[in-house]
């Protein structure tokens, strides 16, 4: 959602999606346990939004007609690719005919099914599992809470699992684990599928939307980087829909890339850049697949020893605490913590905080004028741009002529209204963070110098 932000396409996500933050986890007929993703006060956005994919590509499709430097062409079809030292050379069908485009590089975000993946010749690999799921969205009026409901063993889908969750527009998305005999051509038929959600919901007063099977595959290619083509989304990696991992780490990709890609175009940094690329985002789609399996092999036991084994997770999880940290109802996605070349490690003394290679933590802040603001806004103020996220005065006046600021207390500086930034980040009078674009910690100083602050930013961009 923040990335959204600063791309100014995040007021109109969130006012059209279901907020939500509690989920709950169900054996049999009886509530196990419940979660609150986010605990605490004190964010813009909340944890979570259930959004349906096509608002959100209209949403984006939008706010690009209004860049005149994007061009989008629809009905139009990349069907060779030619690798040179210096470009992409693209065959591109349309209904008007073939034509080709030359490109100093080509983003590869064709899905799943990527031709360009195999215009190169790259592999595929992972794990497809046998258990089938069906998916379908129902319309409905319903009183149920604006929650994630999530079912072993439910008395109305004995032996398997189910989950409920609302869409807008008084859509419900439902899962429903079929295994691994299903046939797909029947148990996609709305005739068949009726009776299983009417047993779920305890009546039949609903429309169908969209009705699918699926089985979970967990894949990824070797490289995301292949010369001057460059994979992200579901071309690069793919992992079950469960705790939102698919959408939210092709969003993550996008981040990621853009600020390098237009450093290595002004020439402000070299080609090498990318290979970062690779390394954060690949190492990123190795936790979501790891993940991912781990959910799928507690959701859909293969085995006779993993079935006994759930069994007895679940059975402690009705007392005990640890119990509870075991069941695996589909992790939710969280942004990763890079273990990074671009990051500089720290030197000082730190007792919490953001580490770099993690995401900048928010808070609520107000200015000088009293008007509230939260840190992510005053750090998107500063465009796509590295910013040193100061507290207090001490820190690098001549810093503003290399990189964006943020100051936090001090002279001029944003109010910490709760306290919340100086705790979530550590921080006390003189400290600072080096921010990248995407939003990442590149560096951060307990005694901010010239010297320090040249360093961590040449190997952040790639000089170093």
């Amino acid at each position: 959602l923040e990335f959204w932000d600063r791309l100014g396409v995040g007021d109109r996500m969130v006012d059209k999606g279901v907020v939500w933050s509690v989920g709950k986890i169900f054996h049999g007929a009886s509530q196990l346990y419940q979660f609150d993703l986010l605990p605490e006060p004190g964010h813009k956005r909340p944890a979570f939004i259930n959004l349906q994919q096509f608002h959100a590509e209209a949403y984006l499709v939008d706010r690009v007609r209004e860049l005149p430097a994007i061009d989008l062409r629809w009905r139009n079809k990349a069907t060779a690719l030619e690798l040179r030292n210096d470009m992409v050379a693209l065959t591109v069908t349309t209904p008007d005919g073939p034509y080709r485009i030359n490109a100093a590089y080509v983003i590869a975000c064709d899905g799943a099914r990527s031709s360009l993946r195999r215009m190169v010749g790259a592999e595929f690999s992972g794990q497809v599992f046998e258990d089938q799921f069906l998916i379908a969205d129902v319309r409905m009026t319903a009183a149920f809470p604006t929650e994630r409901w999530f079912w072993f063993d439910p008395p109305f889908h004995a032996g398997r699992s189910a989950l409920l969750h609302r869409q807008p527009d008084d859509i419900w998305r439902i899962d429903l684990q079929l295994g691994r005999e299903a046939d797909p051509a029947l148990e996609k038929q709305p005739q068949n599928v009726r009776p299983r959600i009417a047993r779920m919901l305890g009546h039949d007063k609903f429309d169908f939307e969209w009705i699918s099977l699926y089985k979970f595959q967990c894949r990824r290619m070797d490289s995301f980087v292949h010369g001057r083509v460059i994979f992200a989304g579901d071309a690069a990696h793919q992992v079950s829909p469960f705790g939102a991992r698919g959408a939210n780490s092709g969003l993550e990709d996008a981040e990621n890339l853009s600020w390098k890609l237009d450093r290595v175009l002004r020439g402000t940094s070299p080609a090498s850049l990318l290979d970062s690329y690779h390394i954060e985002r690949s190492a990123a789609a190795d936790e979501n697949i790891r993940e991912s399996t781990r959910s799928t092999d507690f959701m859909a036991p293969s085995s006779r020893q993993e079935e006994r084994l759930r069994q007895a997770v679940l059975s402690l999880a009705k007392e005990t605490e640890f119990g509870k940290r075991m069941v695996n109802g589909g992790r939710l996605s969280v942004p990763s913590v890079y273990e990074s070349p671009l990051s500089t490690a720290d030197r000082d003394a730190w007792r919490a905080g953001a580490r770099p290679g993690a995401s900048m933590p928010d808070a609520p802040m107000a200015d000088r004028s009293g008007r509230a603001k939260f840190l992510t806004e005053a750090f998107a103020e500063q465009g796509a741009r590295f910013t040193l996220l100061e507290f207090g005065n001490g820190a690098l006046a001549e810093a503003r002529e290399l990189v964006g600021a943020v100051r936090v207390g001090g002279d001029g500086g944003l109010v910490d209204v709760e306290g919340l930034a100086a705790s979530r980040y550590d921080a006390e009078p003189g400290n600072a963070y080096l921010l990248r674009p995407d939003g990442y910690v590149a560096a951060r100083f307990r005694h901010p110098t010239r010297v320090a602050l040249d360093a961590a930013l040449a190997r952040a961009t790639g000089l170093n």
